[in-house]
């Protein structure tokens, strides 16, 4: 089907979306009673299951759990992903589709943010954890509210959603190391803190970025028109 150019450059730009078992995935989970609005929703249950592994963590520190923590996070992507392609390539769009798509991320994000903070050593670990996670809602707000006053949405990071995703994802893996592997330098159990740091001042600047692109771009004549496509930065 014909795809609206408006809505395309409203879509976060995804590679993946052409990788051929991607788009077969996509066509199978459209032709079965699957909404794309269940899908969305579907990353909620993924952010709270993650949510409730590290709490366990929290209180049991057993590696695995980092494990599963980490696979839930990747689930929550696959939900990202294919809701958008059941809407758009499936023609499953619905009209309240919008909601769906973005509401579900802003509790999502907090959620795995905050979890993360489970697995922090230091005294500063969970006050960076929820620092992250307001912050990672102020990137995606900015976002939203440059559409709301017509510039094209502005994905660009350095700790846009997939960035932040992929930060957790590789700590867990590196502390679920750090637990199998006694050899490592004790410093490793300070690497969830390390990365909510990185996260947050990754966020910050993303969020002065995004603003700072509404800006130039309100500013501009029409002929000037600016778009968030630099290399490496929509993501």
């Amino acid at each position: 089907m014909d795809k609206d150019p408006v809505e395309e450059s409203n879509r976060r730009p995804l590679a993946v979306r052409d990788v051929a078992l991607t788009r077969k995935v996509a066509i199978w989970l459209s032709n079965k009673n699957v909404t794309p609005n269940q899908i969305s929703l579907m990353s909620i249950v993924f952010a709270v299951v993650g949510y409730g592994v590290m709490l366990t963590y929290h209180f049991s520190p057993i590696s695995y759990l980092l494990l599963i923590a980490a696979a839930t996070i990747q689930m929550r992507l696959l939900c990202n992903l294919f809701d958008g392609m059941v809407a758009i390539e499936g023609g499953k769009k619905t009209p309240a589709g919008e909601l769906y798509n973005d509401v579900p991320d802003r509790i999502a994000d907090p959620l795995f943010i905050i979890a993360a903070g489970f697995a922090t050593e230091s005294v500063f670990g969970m006050p960076l954890a929820w620092s992250s996670a307001i912050v990672a809602v102020l990137t995606a707000y900015v976002r939203v509210l440059g559409v709301a006053m017509g510039t094209p949405a502005d994905f660009r990071g350095p700790m846009a959603k997939q960035h932040r995703m992929a930060l957790l994802t590789v700590t867990y893996l590196l502390l679920f190391l750090q637990h199998t592997f006694v050899g490592l330098p004790d410093i490793f159990v300070y690497s969830m803190d390390a990365a909510l740091l990185v996260m947050l001042v990754g966020s910050v600047y993303t969020t002065w970025r995004r603003l700072a692109f509404i800006s130039d771009y309100k500013t501009r004549s029409p002929s000037e028109d600016v778009q968030p496509n630099e290399k490496g930065s929509q993501c």
